[in-house]
């Protein structure tokens, strides 16, 4: 007797080959509509009540369907070569900017110098380059202006932060002057480092809380971690932030350092600049959910989406996951949506981008779009006004070139020097006061832990 096998209804091949973005009629419960973030919904009658859905606040006005694709073309000779392509509504108009719920007229103009300043610096700097006086590459955050500076802003004075390659603009925002960058990449002897990198590997851990960038990417998470551990031990709840890429992102020490923070509540602020290019490789390839931010659900804490070209929705972000830090209520991930638009240094032609998604993010400039808010929407600055500040930025930038350039190059006998701790160099201790510990006995039970992490 033969028996016949029942076909399946699924449509999902063995392979595992399904939609990228799950569709309201999947019976995935990743996302439901309304749901509070990082707390379960009440099921529905007909659902599963064992299943529980989540949401991610998005704070976008404009939720771009772009889809990169890759293609492979013969040349005459018959040798295959790869490109990508990009498909949707490329044409779509420019959303305006949100309103913030904190910044007032002042604060938004010092934001939008700030990032004039920013992108300014990073002309400067490509100018240097290409006249032989950058010792190394250099690094460009075209396009995420309103992310670095508006982000910085919203820490307060005893906030630490640790930026990354991008994020030039929130050293300005924390007191480093463009003379400062500019030297550093020119190996100057008065650059932080006194000449030693060339790159932006420095901090200021007694001024400013900075904490120096890290080139394997996603070390910084666990570090600014423990910065935030530390200060609770001596008594204080402080905000730390870091940032990271897209690609970053995907790094196992990421997952740890975000994991820590949130199984110890710590006061981590982590931005992940989702700028669709993990150097070469676009956001299609290299993770399957939708949005980054939904990694949060994962690690039980709050995630949120904003757009990264908006410095209001970055800031109000920040702002409020600064506060979270500061009531001891734990970490927030916020996934800031952009482009990259150049490649990942100078070096990279980014001739992999399609040149039609250029196009649409350059309708989408920070800067543009905030100049465009304070000109002509609130009307907080005249056309004549605005043109003089950016006269003032322009001028101070080439003031600090010309810093820049002039300071000398180290000495060749200085490069024994600050490599070691030398008698008397300096004395470390708590930055905010001793650790409080319990009166009592000095011993610890055999089962006891030396420190109680909680």
């Amino acid at each position: 007797m033969t028996i016949k096998k029942k076909k399946s209804k699924s449509k999902i091949s063995s392979n595992g080959k399904r939609p990228r973005n799950w569709t309201s009629q999947s019976k995935s419960p990743l996302l439901a509509k309304g749901a509070r973030n990082g707390a379960p919904r009440s099921p529905s009658k007909t659902a599963d009540a064992s299943l529980r859905t989540y949401s991610i606040p998005d704070t976008r006005l404009e939720h771009p369907e772009l889809s990169v694709s890759q293609r492979i073309e013969k040349d005459k000779d018959g040798t295959e070569h790869v490109r990508y392509e990009v498909t949707g509504n490329l044409n779509a108009p420019v959303p305006p900017i949100r309103d913030s719920k904190y910044l007032d007229k002042k604060q938004c103009i010092e934001i939008y110098r700030y990032m004039l300043l920013n992108r300014k610096m990073e002309v400067a700097l490509e100018n240097l380059y290409k006249q032989g006086k950058v010792v190394g590459g250099v690094y460009f955050g075209l396009g995420q202006e309103a992310c670095s500076c508006a982000s910085a802003y919203a820490l307060d004075k005893d906030d630490w932060f640790a930026p990354m390659i991008r994020n030039q603009g929130s050293l300005l925002v924390r007191g480093f002057r463009a003379s400062d960058t500019m030297m550093q990449y020119m190996a100057k002897a008065d650059s932080p480092t006194r000449g030693r990198d060339g790159t932006s590997h420095f901090g200021d851990i007694e001024k400013r809380n900075m904490v120096s960038p890290i080139s394997m990417l996603g070390d910084l998470i666990p570090v600014l971690s423990g910065v935030a551990l530390g200060a609770r031990l001596q008594g204080r709840n402080v905000a730390v932030m870091t940032y990271i890429g897209d690609g970053g992102q995907s790094t196992g020490v990421t997952y740890e350092g975000i994991n820590f923070a949130a199984v110890q509540n710590l006061g981590l602020v982590l931005f992940v600049e989702s700028n669709l290019w993990a150097y070469s490789t676009p956001s299609e390839m290299q993770y399957r959910c939708k949005d980054l931010a939904e990694r949060a659900i994962g690690y039980g804490i709050p995630g949120v989406i904003v757009d990264g070209t908006d410095a209001c929705q970055v800031y109000d972000a920040a702002r409020d996951a600064v506060e979270r830090a500061h009531r001891g209520e734990g970490p927030t991930l916020i996934e800031a949506k952009m482009m990259r638009m150049k490649g990942h240094a100078i070096h990279d032609a980014a001739a992999y981008v399609p040149k039609p998604m250029f196009d649409f993010w350059k309708k989408r400039d920070p800067i543009a779009r905030l100049e465009n808010y304070l000109v002509k929407e609130k009307k907080w600055l005249t056309a004549k006004e605005n043109a003089e500040l950016i006269s003032e930025v322009e001028r101070v930038i080439e003031a600090e070139r010309e810093i820049a350039v002039n300071s000398p190059m180290p000495t060749p006998e200085s490069a024994a020097g600050g490599v070691f701790c030398e008698e008397g160099c300096h004395e470390i201790k708590p930055k905010y006061g001793m650790p409080k510990v319990k009166k009592g006995t000095s011993r610890f039970k055999e089962t006891e832990a030396a420190v109680h992490l909680k």
